[in-house]
């Protein structure tokens, strides 16, 4: 296990970071390591016909699926934004408090009110946070 560190830290150093747009290594020393494939001359090397379709198969599909999830993205905000009221609370409003989360009311679960109040708001605190 600990054989494969040296060359894990290597890979991880060399590899550019999408949060800085560098590798590891160019920010810290100024220059990157020459790695086997740089020295490659790229004009000897012969791509396989299914290898080139194949790539641009896998880019058309990368390409779609990152349009997919934020053609569901934009989907799922336009609906939340269509149902999302934010609430309009001021001081002195009176407001009914949901019973859902009270554990201090006794009794029969289906005997309780689903609602309680009308109660008086004295602060606020946020947009939907109120003090009753």
């Amino acid at each position: 296990m600990w054989s494969y560190l040296k060359g894990s830290q290597f890979a991880y150093k060399t590899s550019v970071h999408s949060s800085t747009g560098q590798t590891p290594t160019m920010l810290e020393k100024g220059w990157n390591p020459i790695l086997p494939a740089d020295t490659l001359r790229k004009d000897l090397i012969e791509i396989h016909p299914t290898a080139s379709s194949f790539n641009i198969m896998l880019y058309r599909v990368k390409h779609n699926t990152k349009q997919s999830i934020n053609d569901a993205f934009d989907y799922a905000k336009k609906k939340w934004n269509k149902s999302d009221k934010v609430p309009d609370f001021k001081e002195g409003d009176l407001v009914l408090v949901l019973t859902m989360n009270l554990n201090n009311i006794k009794g029969p679960k289906k005997l309780k009110f689903f609602y309680v109040g009308p109660f008086f708001t004295v602060a606020l605190h946020g947009t939907n946070a109120v003090q009753v």
